[in-house]
């Protein structure tokens, strides 16, 4: 039997490395009754940052202003770690860390040993995503001396039509789906302007465009012009999170002939809850609508029905 591998990839402020378990036992359950063999792989680097994070807090502790601002709380659990994992994952040292680390966990899970007829599904998570597709696509990892290029392209390899050291991206599993929860992509998007082929400019280190489309091509024609499911899951009361089918068919896809994407809302509010909801919810319930996907029964419903969809060989 095919196995169809999940591979998670958590977003700020997470310092657990369980994060994904539940999901996965949902999934799991379901997969069971309709005889699909699935195999986690669980990508964890949040404690790659704790360390510098804790420092910059006890430098901000010490400030006779401190205990005079407002928020602290939510400024010390929420707005510290979210913006703190993003910049330090952008800075070239502590990134590459965090791709080491993801490099020998995907290995550890045996991404690399895949069989022919093996799927691999992605559920990334908030700025976990744009980690993803920061290192599969990014055109700043192909710099000869960056701090990192051969564990991303160690996992580049490993992933069918992604471009790594080897250059040939018929090797490696398939992706066969994508998950996006509580995603702010949307407004990452805005790092890979490309400034035209006319422009004298040069495009942005950070352009995942080109690397994207080619990827999809070469999918398409290994899933016999089969378009590849995208799911992209956001609760309204999330400040995180953003609609992507139009975006990314505007940035990839414009005849919209090799994604199947689709926005996908986790929460219906009721009439009740909406003022409420949209004066004080960033401050108070933010941070629970964006980690509410790992719990959601209409993530785990649609993440297991995409899976079953997928047949056993693509091509």
């Amino acid at each position: 039997m095919a196995t169809d591998y999940v591979l998670f990839i958590h977003g700020v402020s997470i310092r657990n490395d369980k994060y994904a378990d539940e999901l996965f036992e949902r999934l799991r359950k379901s997969a069971s009754d309709r005889q699909r063999n699935l195999r986690k792989i669980s990508l964890y680097w949040g404690d790659v940052n704790e360390e510098l994070e804790n420092k910059l807090l006890g430098q901000l502790r010490v400030s006779p202003y401190w205990k005079d601002v407002w928020f602290k709380e939510f400024r010390e659990k929420q707005i510290i770690p979210f913006a703190g994992d993003a910049a330090l994952y952008i800075s070239r040292h502590v990134g590459a860390k965090v791709v080491n680390r993801m490099k020998t966990q995907a290995i550890a899970n045996g991404l690399h040993q895949a069989q022919p007829d093996d799927r691999l599904h992605i559920v990334s998570h908030s700025w976990g995503t744009v980690i993803l597709f920061d290192l599969l696509f990014a055109s700043r990892w192909d710099e000869d001396k960056a701090p990192g290029k051969d564990d991303v392209m160690a996992i580049r390899d490993s992933i069918f039509g992604v471009a790594g050291k080897n250059s040939d991206r018929r090797q490696g599993i398939p992706i066969a789906s994508i998950h996006t929860l509580g995603s702010p992509v949307a407004i990452f998007s805005l790092t890979n302007i490309n400034p035209g082929k006319d422009s004298k400019d040069s495009p942005s280190s950070h352009d995942i465009t080109p690397n994207l489309q080619k990827f999809l091509e070469c999918l398409q024609e290994l899933r016999q012009g089969k378009k590849l499911p995208w799911r992209n899951y956001l609760h309204p009361g999330d400040p995180i999170a953003y609609p992507l089918q139009k975006l990314m068919i505007d940035l990839v896809d414009g005849d919209t002939k090799y994604l199947d994407i689709q926005d996908i809302l986790t929460h219906n509010a009721g009439w009740l809850e909406i003022p409420f909801a949209q004066t004080l919810l960033p401050l108070l319930s933010g941070g629970d609508a964006h980690g509410s996907y790992w719990r959601n029964d209409k993530v785990t419903e649609e993440i297991i029905n995409v899976v079953q969809q997928e047949t056993p060989r693509f091509g």
